[in-house]
C-alpha cells in the first residue's frame, strides 16, 4: 500500500508549516494587489523598460510576470540575477530591486548600481538594509509581510512585478487577470492540497517521480514555470533537478538523453500550455517520444485555466505541491537550506 500524503504525513515532515504558505498563494496575490496600491507609487514612465534585480526566490516572481505578459509587452522587461544591473540601464528605465530579506548581497549591489546610472528605483522587501537604504534615498518601498521563506512569497513577487510593469507603461493593468488567477489558485489548492484526494494530480505525480532526478521542461510561458519547479524540487525536496526551455532543448539537450539510463534514473516532466499552438504541442509530443526510450518516466502536464496568467499560476501551484510531497516521500524537511547558509557564511567571512 502506498504511503499516504495526507495532512498527518505532511505535518510530520513539514514542522514549520511551509504547506500553509503554498496553499495560501491566492491570499498572497490578493494581498500583494493591496500592498502595491497602498504604497501609492507615483506613475513612472519608463520608455526603455523595466529591469528587475533579484536572486533566487525573490526574483522568480518577476520571471513569471515576464512570461505572463510576454505577448502583450510594449517595452523591454529584463530580469537581472546579478550583483549589477545591465550596462545599458539608464534614466529611461525603472529598476525594481527585489529582496525578501532586504539583505541579499547581490541585490544591494544592484540597487547601488541602478542609482549610479540614474534609473528610477522601486524596492520590494520585508525590511533589512535594502529598506533602510531606500528610505534614506527617498526610493519608494513596497513592504512585504515578514515570516516567509523567500521562495514562499512567490505570489507577492509575481503581482508586484505585474503591477509595476503596468505602472511603467509596459502593459495594461493586470488586476482583473490577477483576481481570476487567484480564484483558480484557491480552487486548485483545495483539490491538490493535503486534504484532497490521494489520487489527486499533485500527489500522484510526486509518487511517480519519487526516486528519480527530474528534468522539467516547458514551452513559452511554461518554461518559466519549469524553472520554478526545478528550484522548488531543489530547495523543498533536496533533490538534484534541472529545467529546460522548449524549443531550445530540441537543439542540444535532447541529444543528452541518448544514454541517460547509464547515468541515473532521470525523469522528464513536460509542462504544456494548451494555448501554445499546434507546433508547440507537436514539439512536446515528439520530445516525449524521443526521451522516453531512456527516461525512467515521462510525465506530460497540461496547465489548467482560461487566461495565460491563470495557467501559469496553476503550474506554479502544482509544482510547489509536487515538491512538498516529494519532500514528504523522502522524509526531508522542506524548510532546511543548509548549503545556502554555508555558502553565504563563507562569502561573509572573506
Amino acid at each position: 500500500m502506498e504511503a499516504p500524503l495526507d495532512r498527518g504525513a505532511v505535518d510530520a515532515v513539514d514542522t514549520t508549516g511551509q504547506v500553509a504558505d503554498i496553499l495560501d498563494l491566492a491570499a498572497h496575490m490578493r494581498d500583494a494587489l493591496w500592498r502595491f496600491e497602498a504604497a501609492t507609487l507615483a506613475p513612472v514612465d519608463a520608455p526603455a523598460g523595466l529591469v528587475v534585480a533579484g536572486m533566487g526566490g525573490s526574483a522568480i516572481g518577476a520571471a513569471l510576470a515576464r512570461a505572463a505578459l510576454w505577448p502583450r509587452l510594449r517595452r523591454p522587461f529584463t530580469v537581472a540575477n546579478e550583483p549589477d544591473v545591465p550596462p545599458w540601464t539608464g534614466p529611461d528605465h525603472v529598476v525594481l530591486c527585489a529582496s525578501y530579506s532586504g539583505d541579499t548581497e547581490e541585490t544591494l549591489a544592484a540597487y547601488a548600481a541602478a542609482g549610479e546610472r540614474g534609473a528610477a528605483r522601486v524596492v520590494a522587501t520585508s525590511g533589512g538594509r535594502l529598506a533602510a537604504e531606500a528610505r534614506r534615498d527617498g526610493v519608494p518601498v513596497i513592504p512585504l509581510p515578514g515570516g516567509f521563506e523567500p521562495r514562499a512569497a512567490v505570489g507577492y513577487g509575481l503581482v508586484v512585478a505585474l503591477e509595476l510593469a503596468a505602472s511603467a507603461g509596459l502593459a495594461d493593468s493586470p488586476r482583473a487577470d490577477v483576481e481570476a488567477a487567484a480564484a483558480l489558485a484557491e480552487e486548485l489548492a483545495a483539490e491538490w492540497g493535503p486534504d484532497g484526494r490521494e489520487d489527486g494530480e499533485a500527489k500522484a505525480l510526486a509518487r511517480r517521480l519519487h526516486g528519480t532526478v527530474p528534468v522539467v521542461a516547458g514551452a513559452g510561458m511554461a518554461a518559466a514555470a519549469a524553472y520554478r519547479w526545478k528550484c522548488q524540487l531543489n530547495e523543498n525536496a533536496k533533490l538534484p533537478a534541472f529545467s529546460a526551455s522548449i524549443p531550445e532543448a530540441g537543439h542540444n539537450e535532447i541529444v543528452g538523453w541518448a544514454d541517460a539510463r547509464s547515468f541515473g534514473p532521470f525523469a522528464a516532466v513536460l509542462l504544456e500550455d494548451p494555448d501554445a499552438g499546434e507546433r508547440a504541442a507537436l514539439r512536446i509530443a515528439l520530445t516525449a517520444d524521443i526521451v522516453g526510450a531512456e527516461a525512467v518516466a515521462v510525465e506530460r502536464v497540461s496547465a489548467r485555466g482560461g487566461t495565460r496568467l491563470e495557467r501559469l499560476v496553476a503550474l506554479v501551484l502544482l509544482g510547489d505541491l509536487v515538491s512538498l510531497y516529494a519532500a514528504v516521500l523522502r522524509g526531508a524537511d522542506p524548510m532546511a537550506t543548509e548549503p545556502i547558509d554555508r555558502l553565504k557564511a563563507g562569502l561573509a567571512a572573506r
